[in-house]
């Protein structure tokens, strides 16, 4: 490639510069890189819009415009349809309608206010929409994807794990919750501990694994749409590049046509791969919460 051309990969590389059009670089400050900045970016915006959404909806009246209505739909569906499910109600489940006293009145008592899955729906839906603005941020042109970096997810997938065995602890304890990793095995006579903790060792390793996964998922898929937009958009310079003029007007409308293709299949992708990684986050605690 030539020199000059490996810019287009500059959605998928952290550096200390935002890079602009015809060579224009804006650095960042303080020392910082360009990712950081941008997941400084991402967390504000969630922090703001969400503020905002609270402040609308706090007397309990329903949230008014399209604007905050979208957002209010996102939050919704994270807790109806990832975290309740995901997570479940465990040892807590019960008739929701309550129960009747002897004379037919409605024991209002026994009506359960909420969702026992609720108390985690703060951690999911700060990942959410974390991954997801991180994301959407990287739909802008000469800004970047911090998600699309193993660094930045694995400190998201180390977060979910520290949050899940913190989960665990506070349901079973902590000898309680280590002990719930391995399934529980009537084994008798001396071979009966050392297979017990290499059952236990592997189940511990499986729930790193299971974690690693989070990290590599994430950063593959993004990554992945990213570098083939660099790619399609690459064919273009190199047509340009090319003595045969009529080259550069039969590829350039294709890579039109193909980066724009692309990006909105990156808008879609952006918006599933944080649903992807909240549903799992959620079933990881669930089984942490719930180990029978």
């Amino acid at each position: 490639m030539a020199a000059g051309q490996s810019d287009i990969f500059h959605h998928i590389r952290d550096s200390h510069v935002f890079e602009l059009p015809w060579g224009t670089e804006i650095p960042v400050p303080f020392g910082i890189s360009k990712f950081m900045l941008l997941q400084v970016v991402a967390g504000l915006l969630t922090v703001l819009i969400f503020q905002g959404l609270a402040k609308r909806i706090a007397s309990g009246e329903p949230a008014r415009g399209r604007w905050w209505n979208f957002w209010e739909l996102l939050a919704v569906f994270v807790r109806d349809e990832v975290v309740r499910p995901s997570v479940g109600t465990g040892h807590h489940d019960h008739d929701d309608e309550g129960h009747h006293s002897g004379d037919g009145s409605h024991d209002a008592v026994a009506v359960q206010v909420g969702h026992p899955a609720d108390k985690y729906l703060p951690f999911v839906w700060t990942v959410f929409f974390f991954i997801l603005f991180n994301n959407l941020l990287g739909a802008i042109p000469w800004l970047g994807t911090a998600t699309g970096h193993l660094c930045v997810t694995g400190a998201l997938a180390l977060t979910t794990f520290a949050y899940v065995v913190k989960c665990g602890t506070e349901e079973s304890g902590v000898v309680g919750f280590w002990k719930s990793i391995a399934p529980s095995m009537d084994i008798p006579g001396i071979i009966g501990p050392p297979v017990k903790l290499m059952i236990w060792v592997i189940e511990f390793a499986g729930l790193l694994i299971k974690h690693l996964v989070l990290a590599i998922r994430l950063f593959a898929n993004i990554m992945a749409g990213h570098t083939v937009l660099a790619v399609i958009l690459g064919f273009i310079a190199q047509a340009a590049a090319a003595d045969q003029s009529w080259i550069f007007y039969m590829v350039a409308p294709a890579s039109v046509f193909g980066q724009v293709a692309i990006g909105l299949l990156e808008l879609f992708v952006a918006f599933l791969q944080a649903y992807v990684f909240s549903m799992l986050a959620s079933l990881f605690i669930g089984m942490a919460v719930h180990p029978h």
